[in-house]
């Protein structure tokens, strides 16, 4: 193969025009022939005892087709991480948005109607919403049958003697920080349609991040429900926007499917934007006890870290993000003795779910404020702390992560020079400076048992390539990520290259959009799959030119002897040779790529991921004294991303990440009282908007991964995770408070500076 021409470029994405011209479909814009509308009717009451339905007024509306309740379930199904939640409650509601009863009917209006006559009768419970409350003895269970509101999930790390490199540590610090409810805010809110054949088998048309993993569910669903053994087809949609928000099936799928056998007819359920505040999974709220310690030289002797997680009333993935969070717990710097337990607790709040860096985000906003604590008391620069303990290539940490790209110290370099830190740090009169650093999976993680990803390649008689992929295109971009390592290899213009990745029936197998993994294995899958085929494709060319398959190469559909370019044959004549030739031929590949990562084992050990990225964000902040106002005057995102297979998007993964992460440092929570969400909309819920986006510099640091598709890495995540820390650490290094409880508001700040004076 030449020098890439293709990959490295900054092509813009493919589905771009599609999207911007309106021509997308989503799951809001397809109707089926028959179809009803699905609504579903919510608890009342955080905690209460169901003593009565009604549905009889309901079932009477004429336009309705179906009214179910918890009755209508067969064999007690449930789903989710621990099963513990059936998709229509009986006996008991845990939160406000336990699903109570369901309509479908052949309007949206008629089934809203609908769910306005069903009448619930409630015995109101006492309900708990604190998890360091529910932890008590004597408090109120959510689930009785489980003996306790702390689930029996053991999280906990070690390495080395903590309590020992306590005493031998010439520095230490302690604190505590906390995280709220943050949720994703994807334009495209949730939603499926469900439809049977006569033969009782399930298509389900779903704007899902699993499709492979969701199919497996369904399959479970339809067993418990009385069809064995049938077939399950999962079509997705165009999906606006992921973020982990769609990684789990959800209640309102199974109802689906149960109002669809119920009424023989293909239903639709789709949530409102209300429904996908309240009704959807955010990220989890933490609480973090946290210590590190260093030696007289800044080198960090130990990390001891506690946390307490509300995990609502139900288990979604949400509960094993302690998984992740001790990727940068055990591995974020040097640190030779590490202890952390994580505890997840059961309340009658929304239950969480995975969202973007998944733990990941909460972890480093404590390791990272606490390290300029710990700078400080040392009598350190912030920087070179982290310049002293930074990862290197080679290295195997803690939790036998095994380095082998690490462009860690070149970012942080980045964001000093950019920030022109010198001059600006230190000066405390009203602006300031900061700085965090971030570890993250970047070559997939395996969390099950399969971590793979399968691509199919056929070329048809013209050079037209489909590239039919288990992957999920969620806005990232992985169709042109694949597009391009595809014509790279083959050696065909990208207009040729057709990308299939909607539907289980004809797509491979894949694991999901998480985990930043899509470039690295579906990337690796897709580059093998473009191997054999250009093999195929050589090897007849090679016959009709007379020469050795080594000594062809292939650039826009020509194929020429490298020797002698005028000695050549275009793509389109070799495949139509190859086909139309007794005993013909097409040609077909398949490459099914799973990565050599591994589970962890009993102790949580184990090479989780291939390859690992690294960053480091800054920002430069103005502090408003009177109001508590703050300004972000600069902001760096030094990624190292391995190669840059296209520049743009990178670009655009770290602008949407850095955002998304300025958010949750200083504006976005879910505020729920006594299980009530109370800002369940755009107007109240504080994301950033065009007009808040500051100036914000991505910089890609390129490092060569060596098992990565043309050496690149995993970039989805890690663009908001290390946000949070960095803004806290300029905001103290600007007016000498530091806030510890997220997001920062003004009020905080200004609370904070009154308690400073007031000292």
């Amino acid at each position: 193969m030449s020098v890439p021409t293709i990959v490295g470029q900054k092509i813009p994405k493919k589905d771009a025009p599609l999207k911007a011209t309106g021509g997308a479909i989503y799951i809001q814009d397809l109707k089926l022939p028959g179809m009803l509308y699905g609504r579903i009717l919510y608890s009342k009451y955080p905690h209460a005892r169901i003593v009565n339905i009604d549905t009889s007024k309901a079932r009477e509306l004429p336009g309705v087709r179906a009214v179910i309740t918890a009755a209508d379930v067969p064999n007690n199904f449930r789903f989710g991480f621990l099963k513990d939640n059936p998709p229509l409650k009986s006996g008991k509601v845990l939160s406000m948005r336990d699903e109570v009863a369901a309509v479908a009917a052949i309007s949206p209006e008629i089934a809203e109607e609908a769910l306005d006559l069903i009448q619930v009768d409630y015995e109101e419970l006492p309900g708990i919403f604190d998890p360091m409350e529910a932890m008590k003895e004597g408090a109120p269970l959510v689930h009785e049958e489980f003996k306790s509101n702390v689930l029996k999930m053991p999280w906990k790390f070690v390495a080395g003697d903590v309590e020992a490199a306590k005493k031998e540590s010439a520095f230490v610090v302690e604190d505590t920080f906390s995280t709220p409810w943050v949720t994703h805010c994807c334009l495209g809110t949730s939603g499926c349609i469900a439809c049977f054949d006569t033969n009782n088998n399930l298509v389900m048309y779903s704007n899902t991040q699993i499709p492979s993993l969701a199919q497996n569910d369904f399959i479970e669903a339809l067993k418990a429900f009385g069809h064995k053994n049938r077939k399950v087809r999962v079509i997705q949609a165009v999906i606006g926007g992921g973020f982990g928000s769609k990684l789990d099936t959800y209640a309102y799928e199974y109802i689906a499917i149960l109002l669809a056998m119920e009424t023989r007819k293909p239903v639709k359920i789709v949530f409102s934007r209300e429904e996908e505040f309240f009704a959807t999974s955010p990220r989890q709220c933490t609480v973090t006890k946290i210590s590190q310690g260093c030696d007289k030289d800044g080198r960090l002797t130990f990390r001891e870290m506690e946390m307490v997680l509300d995990n609502g009333a139900y288990t979604s993935w949400g509960a094993t993000t302690p998984s992740v969070m001790m990727v940068p717990i055990s591995s974020l710097y040097k640190v030779p003795n590490i202890h952390y337990t994580a505890k997840c607790v059961y309340t009658n709040n929304t239950y969480s779910q995975a969202m973007r860096g998944y733990g990941n985000p909460q972890a480093t906003f404590a390791i990272e404020s606490l390290l300029d604590q710990l700078a400080e008391k040392a009598g350190i620069d912030p920087v070179e702390i982290r310049r002293i303990n930074a990862n290197e290539p080679g290295e195997l940490t803690p939790q036998n992560f095994k380095i082998t790209s690490c462009g860690m110290k070149e970012c942080i370099e980045e964001v000093v020079t950019r920030l022109n830190w010198k001059e600006k740090r230190g000066k405390h009169n009203g602006r300031g400076v900061g700085m965090a650093a971030l570890i993250h999976v970047g070559g997939a993680a395996r969390v099950y048992k399969s971590d793979g990803c399968g691509t199919i390649i056929k070329v048809d008689d013209n050079g037209k390539v489909d590239v039919i992929t288990g992957s999920s295109e969620i806005g990232q971009g992985s169709e042109t990520i694949i597009s391009q390592i595809v014509a790279e290899v083959i050696g065909v213009p990208m207009d040729d290259i057709n990308v299939i990745n909607n539907d289980t029936d004809v797509c491979p197998w894949d694991v999901g959009a998480h985990a930043s993994r899509t470039t690295f294995v579906a990337g690796n899958s897709a580059l093998g799959a473009a191997k054999k085929i250009r093999a195929q494709i050589m090897e007849i060319a090679a016959k009709n030119l007379k020469e050795s398959p080594e000594s062809l190469d292939m650039q826009d559909g020509v194929i020429f002897a490298v020797h002698d370019k005028e000695k050549n044959i275009t793509l389109s004549k070799v495949l139509r040779k190859a086909h139309y030739t007794p005993g013909g031929r097409m040609l077909v590949a398949e490459h099914f790529y799973d990565p050599p990562n591994e589970n962890f084992d009993q102790t949580f050990r184990g090479n989780l991921s291939v390859s690992y990225a690294y960053g480091a964000h800054g920002a430069e902040v103005e502090v408003d004294r009177e109001t508590g106002k703050v300004k972000i005057l600069n902001y760096v995102a030094a990624h190292d991303v391995g190669k840059a297979l296209n520049p743009m998007l990178l670009e655009a993964q770290i602008h949407g990440g850095g955002l998304m992460g300025i958010g949750y440092a200083l504006g976005e929570k879910m505020v729920f009282e006594k299980g009530v969400l109370k800002n369940g909309n755009f107007l109240d819920y504080k994301m950033p908007t065009a007009r808040d986006v500051p100036p914000v510099q991505a910089v890609i640091v390129e490092t060569d991964e060596q098992d990565g598709p043309f050496g690149a890495k995993g970039i989805g995540e890690p663009g908001l995770v290390p946000t949070a820390p960095a803004i806290a650490n300029a905001i103290y290094d600007a007016v000498g408070v530091r806030i510890k409880d997220l997001p920062i508001t003004p009020e905080k700040i200004l609370k904070a500076l009154k308690e400073k004076e007031a000292r």
